[in-house]
């Protein structure tokens, strides 16, 4: 699963960065690999994993889905990076 949802850096990297993973899996995830992920995972840990993940992992339909699935409400807005009013030259 770390190689097939974070494909970009090595598996043993992702492994150690479980909470990437989890996010990764939660947003990109495939039904039969989140009902997988859903046999090994507690909730409190996927909870920490969408409040702890990187901006612009999850997406906004994952975002809102996850927040209900783990029962914590409405989702707040989605987490966005904010880029500099001016580039500077």
């Amino acid at each position: 699963m770390a190689r097939k949802y974070v494909w970009w850096q090595p598996p043993e990297q992702t492994l150690a960065d479980r909470p990437l993973l989890l996010a990764q899996m939660m947003t990109l995830g495939s039904a039969d690999d989140i009902r997988w992920l859903l046999s090994l995972v507690s909730t409190a840990e996927l909870r920490n994993a969408l409040r702890d993940a990187p901006i612009g992992i999850f997406n906004p339909r994952s975002w809102k889905f996850w927040h209900l699935r783990l029962g914590l409400g409405p989702p707040p807005e989605l987490p966005a990076r904010r880029l500099p009013r001016e580039v500077p030259r």
